[in-house]
């Protein structure tokens, strides 16, 4: 992988059940498709940035390889809407945590992630947290979509890198695979401390989750600005699960 950093660790919790409703899915992908900024006059830079993060321990080897085929989905919704920089990021094993370099092309993309192989080990979510702030300190990084299915850390420490994050203008769109208590309360969490939204991912539902991860790649890369523009419903009901 290409220009690879460390990021950094750490621990647990208990359960509370929500989960975002088919109505909820529905209107955030329709606001997707109905927002859709120029680009900028003359090309040049991508206008939006991305970290796509994911858990990369060995229960998610089958969802690794999904996000591998629906990764290019990112790119193709955000070019209708001013284009679109992504970073990889994941952790897997006995500590390890890397980050890619800025990328905007999916085949580039698709090639560093199929090299890549899940290993067993606990999550580094806060390692992921910390990662992106540093990354919105040097450049404004519009989305974080994080990918995971557990969460085995101090839910209080992700909380206070969650506000850090914020701070730096960031939303994260937590994507929960499964049904795991302790990683929703978590994940539902950061999503409310960082004014975003807790979404499934699903991967018996291709079709669902490729519009899910476009939709995001879509606000990443045409901001608040252009949904409230948009005036549509669906996109009012987007602007008040993402806050003020």
């Amino acid at each position: 992988m290409a220009e690879r950093s460390d990021l950094e660790p750490r621990n647990r919790i208990g359960p509370e059940r929500a989960r975002s409703t088919r109505r909820d899915i529905e209107a955030f992908v329709s606001m997707a498709k109905a927002v859709a900024p120029r680009k900028e006059a003359g090309g040049g830079e991508p206008r939006g940035r991305l970290v796509f993060a994911l858990d990369a321990t060995m229960s998610r080897q089958p969802s690794w390889d999904a996000a591998c085929d629906l990764q290019a989905e990112l790119f193709r919704a955000a070019d209708t809407a001013g284009g679109l920089a992504v970073q990889l990021a994941y952790y897997r094993g006995q500590g390890e945590a890397r980050a890619s370099k800025w990328i905007e092309e999916a085949e580039a993309l698709r090639r560093m992630m199929v090299r890549i192989e899940c290993h067993g080990g606990l999550t580094q979510i806060g390692k992921i947290l910390d990662h992106v702030a540093a990354e919105a300190a040097k450049s404004p990084v519009a989305a974080m979509a994080f990918v995971g299915d557990a969460m085995e850390e101090d839910i209080d420490r992700l909380c206070d890198k969650a506000g850090k994050l914020a701070m730096k203008g960031t939303r994260a769109f937590m994507f929960l695979e499964g049904r795991d208590p302790a990683a929703e309360r978590a994940f539902r969490e950061i999503a409310r401390l960082t004014r975003g939204v807790l979404l499934p991912f699903d991967r018996s539902a291709a079709d669902e989750l490729r519009a899910l991860l476009g939709a995001v790649a879509t606000y990443a890369a045409g901001g608040r600005a252009a949904l409230e523009a948009s005036g549509t419903a669906s996109a009012r009901m987007l602007l008040a699960d993402l806050g003020k």
